[in-house]
């Protein structure tokens, strides 16, 4: 297994339910804004400067400071063609970086088998939440998928080792007759043992963790900290994966409220993350993505916003060069899309960035094209 603690290492952060990008990262000098948005706008003098055109929501002074040390990458106007406004379907479009049809494969699982193609650690791939990603699917790749770190465990009521193990033969036998004796029975049997493996690695990673930062009471704070023990406990893994809960940046309704407590809340979380890292020296080999499957409408609705599609992402950490990449989609309104930010970045050139500059992978062999990079990568 390899415990190499400078290995490059690569943490997802999905904000289920589409953020609103008008007002994460907002154009308060447009005059178009404030016309749009009636109801949900945020005044100019509460709005973080990034520069003299767009800031921050002023509930993200967590990652304003950390913009401000040069460590965030403010990716503008991201999508894909032909914007999808169907969560389940952009979020499938995210997780496999193919809008044009309906595939299997994640974009990441596909990397952690380059990464790991042997299957030699069971700990490569590491997901936090409830279910498995299909960012993180692909055959022959097992990645655990952890509720609570703290109680995580594979058939945990079965004291020993041998006997959870002989539980675990037992069950692959039951179901060979539905499932054949070939290989889908081997990979099968394989992924329990993988998971018996990993779970037992996953539970002492708390054991010798100590820490200054004190992490918020939400879910999504404490799968954060449950990133850093992991990583921190050096069992080298390269991609973690977590994100807040499905459908809960989906304001349809009472916005401004709702939105002010997420953004900070996730920043606050996101930020605990990266200074956990830092005091014990393990900031650098770690790069943070934060993204949604899209954006909303530039006209709100009353009180909150529907879907759109233009969005924006972020990209943070020591091995980021801080700024503002792409260019903000235009307010005006001939140049919006039905009503949305038009898209002027594909997604996969982040991806592309992210596998090729950081993770030192073949992107076009993962990604199945070449995608220009924007360079936010040292």
């Amino acid at each position: 297994m390899t415990t190499n603690k400078k290995d490059r290492v690569l943490v997802v952060l999905q904000m289920t339910g589409a953020y609103d990008a008008l007002n994460t990262v907002i154009p308060y000098n447009d005059p178009h804004y404030s016309d749009y948005r009636q109801a949900v706008s945020v005044d100019p003098a509460d709005v973080l400067h990034i520069n003299d055109e767009v800031g921050f929501h002023p509930a993200m002074y967590p990652i304003k400071g950390l913009y401000d040390q040069g460590k965030v990458a403010v990716l503008q106007g991201i999508g894909y063609p032909e914007p999808n406004r169907s969560h389940f379907r952009s979020l499938d479009i995210w997780h496999t970086a193919e809008p044009a049809k309906i595939i299997t494969e994640g974009w990441l699982g596909k990397a952690l088998r380059e990464l790991d193609p042997n299957r030699e650690n069971v700990l490569t791939g590491v997901n936090f939440g409830r279910g498995l990603p299909r960012a993180l699917s692909a055959p022959g790749v097992s990645v655990a998928s952890v509720g609570d770190l703290s109680s995580y465990g594979v058939l945990t009521g079965i004291d020993g080792e041998d006997q959870r193990m002989e539980a675990l033969d037992i069950f692959s036998k039951m179901y060979s007759p539905l499932i054949g004796t070939g290989p889908a029975n081997d990979y099968l049997s394989q992924t329990g043992l993988d998971a018996l493996k990993g779970a037992d690695i996953l539970n002492t990673a708390p054991e010798n963790y100590t820490s200054t930062v004190e992490y918020g009471g939400s879910m999504f704070a404490q799968w954060c900290k449950s990133i850093s023990q992991v990583h921190l406990a050096e069992f080298g893994t390269r991609i973690l994966y977590t994100g807040v809960n499905p459908g809960t940046f989906d304001t349809h309704a009472n916005q401004n409220p709702s939105l002010y407590k997420l953004w900070e809340d996730v920043t606050t979380a996101t930020v605990d993350l990266y200074d956990d890292l830092k005091e014990h020296n393990a900031a650098e080999e770690v790069v943070i993505l934060m993204f949604t499957e899209f954006g909303r409408r530039v006209q709100d609705n009353g009180s909150g916003t529907d879907h759109g599609s233009g969005s924006v992402a972020f990209v943070m950490g020591d091995g980021v060069k801080g700024g503002t990449y792409g260019t903000y989609p235009s307010l005006e309104p001939s140049k919006l899309d039905e009503g949305d930010l038009r898209w002027n970045n594909d997604f996969r050139s982040t991806y592309a960035e992210l596998l090729d500059k950081w993770m030192g992978l073949d992107d076009r062999a993962i990604l199945g094209g070449n995608y220009e990079q924007f360079g936010f990568i040292k």
